[in-house]
């Protein structure tokens, strides 16, 4: 009797091992079988259809990677801002027609602006690429030859490391044909790319220049060595400069003298002696280059000067100073000097390239501007989100609408998630009094609503629809079909437009004050100048000029 209740209990020991087998099996199930339908899983038949998918997502992951690369970590246009006849910059630099906003830069108005984008802000970019190109993948060819495809809303998540891009995109897709077919839910794929490394060397450059002001004091080298400030000549005529030709040499030093500055690397010891003023030591290992042009918008300005001519008067041929003996010239000459250079970081075939202002002022550089925080979020206060908060978003109607929510707080920036125009939204947010909620929804102006976060509670943003218009200029009554830029102004949203490559824009319901530059190639013309001066003079005065100029020597 002993020996059999010990066999029932092995007996009953095995049943319970084996439920817990099937009971986990069970819950594996649910828990992965929306990714069960795997590509090692795809019939033969398919795969082709599949691998053209992935085909696309890497075609289009290349293509954002690229546009980040050449618009300096940006892919879509920021809001024109433009710049005035003290400040030359726009917010963007046009480089072959390729708008790149600038990393630094002064306003129309003087003020010193920093817009520099973080990774995770490239990564966000990047998302929205894939996700509204992906949709645009064609599968003609197939549908032809009887395969029936659907695809449901992609969904993108994208890192950036050193040496390679990740791109996972969740979007159902199914694909159908004869008496196969499969789910695909889940697709991953690993691009090999430097951006990230080269993201971080161009910080690297900034910060350098940003710290040691380096295209400011070349500049400074430059406009001392090939243009007129100061000095003393011996002579009892008046010397004169012509500003533009002063200002022509001055641009084509400048544009010769940036574009040979280099990185220091390990071919350092074989530069030529005269070169290595040029050469820097950035701290990254890759190829640095600066480029500006002359076509670029820039200002060249001088004081003192009389029309279009430097005039410099002797001292010493006055009523009652000739009895010193000789003459002299003293010069003295202010300038401004403002113009944009773009640096590029590559290595191999990829270029990282960004644009920032060169800023001369009354002959001395503009001061150095702290980089220590460049472009990183400060996530110490996203790390703490400890208070539960509803946002609901709707229309003008107040429709409930999808909507991306984020949380700023004294500088800080935390992405909290989605509201669903089904349940809204309800997560933790950080502790904050006095927050800004941002409420982005595709089709919708952005909207913000500031709200305390120390307590629970619940936020309702209303954000207004874009609705798409017909641009048509007129002037005296009649169509004008040159180009022009136009900008619409109002307290919650603000556009620009180029016209008339686009004649249709999208704007919320509103009061707007809009304002149209037409402009076109025209020519300026500035007439000649001449100007006689005649001095007098002795011979013993020149005698006493040369025993002056042996004495100086």
């Amino acid at each position: 009797m002993l020996f059999n209740r010990g066999e029932k209990r092995g007996q009953v020991t095995i049943f319970i091992i084996i439920s817990l087998v099937l009971l986990v099996g069970i819950v594996l199930f649910f828990v992965f079988r929306n990714n069960l339908s795997s590509e090692s899983q795809i019939p033969k038949s398919i795969e082709p259809v599949y691998t053209h998918f992935l085909s696309c997502l890497e075609e289009n992951s290349l293509a954002g990677i690229s546009v980040l690369e050449s618009k300096g970590g940006r892919i879509y246009d920021v809001d024109f801002e433009p710049g005035s006849t003290y400040m030359p910059f726009s917010n963007t630099l046009d480089f072959l027609g390729n708008s790149i906003p600038y990393w630094y830069y002064f306003s129309g108005n003087n003020l010193e602006k920093e817009s520099v984008p973080s990774k995770v802000d490239m990564e966000k970019e990047l998302e929205k690429f894939i996700e509204e190109k992906i949709v645009q993948c064609s599968f003609d060819s197939y549908y032809s030859s009887g395969f029936i495809i659907y695809s449901s809303t992609p969904k993108a998540d994208v890192k950036i490391n050193e040496d390679k891009v990740v791109v996972d995109l969740s979007m159902p897709l199914s694909i159908e044909v004869g008496e196969e077919s499969v789910v695909i839910n889940s697709h991953q794929l690993s691009v090999s790319s430097s951006l990230g490394s080269l993201y971080n060397a161009a910080k690297e450059v900034y910060s350098y220049e940003q710290e040691n002001l380096i295209l400011e004091d070349y500049t400074i080298d430059i406009l001392r060595l090939y243009a007129p400030v100061d000095g003393v000549l011996l002579s009892c005529s008046p010397k004169t400069w012509n500003v533009e030709e002063v200002f022509s040499t001055l641009q084509e030093a400048i544009e010769a003298n940036i574009y040979s500055i280099r990185n220091k690397d390990a071919d350092y010891d074989l530069v030529k002696e005269e070169n290595k003023y040029f050469v820097r030591d950035f701290g990254v290992s890759y190829d640095v280059r600066f480029l500006t042009s002359p076509n670029w918008s820039h200002t060249y300005e001088v004081t003192q000067a009389n029309g279009n001519l430097l005039i410099a008067t002797p001292v010493g041929n006055q009523a009652g100073l000739g009895i010193i003996g000789f003459c002299y010239v003293p010069y003295h000459f202010v300038y401004d000097v403002k113009y944009p250079v773009l640096v590029q970081v590559s290595k191999g075939d990829e270029i990282f390239q960004f644009p920032l202002a060169v800023v001369i002022s009354g002959n001395q550089p503009r001061k150095s501007l702290e980089t220590s925080s460049l472009g990183e979020y400060n996530n110490e206060l996203c790390e703490y989100m400890n208070t539960p908060i509803s946002v609901n978003t709707y229309d003008g109607k107040l429709n409930p609408i999808d909507a991306d929510i984020s949380f700023d707080c004294v500088g800080s920036s935390c992405e909290i998630g989605t509201s669903s125009f089904v349940s809204g939204l309800t997560a933790n947010f950080p502790q904050c009094a006095n927050g800004i909620i941002h409420a982005k929804a595709e089709g919708y102006v952005e909207a913000t609503k500031i709200f305390s976060t120390i307590n629970e509670g619940k936020a309702e943003i209303i954000l207004k629809e874009l609705h798409e218009l017909n641009l048509e200029i007129k002037i005296g009554g009649l169509n004008y079909s040159g180009d022009a830029i136009i900008l619409f102004n109002s307290e919650d949203y603000s556009t620009t437009v180029s016209y008339p490559s686009t004649k249709k824009i999208e704007l919320a319901e509103g009061q707007y004050e809009a304002r149209v530059y037409i402009y076109k190639n025209s020519s300026l013309k500035i007439p000649s100048t001449a100007k006689e001066q005649c001095v007098s003079s002795s011979f013993w005065s020149f005698w006493f000029v040369w025993i002056n100029r042996r004495k100086m020597l």
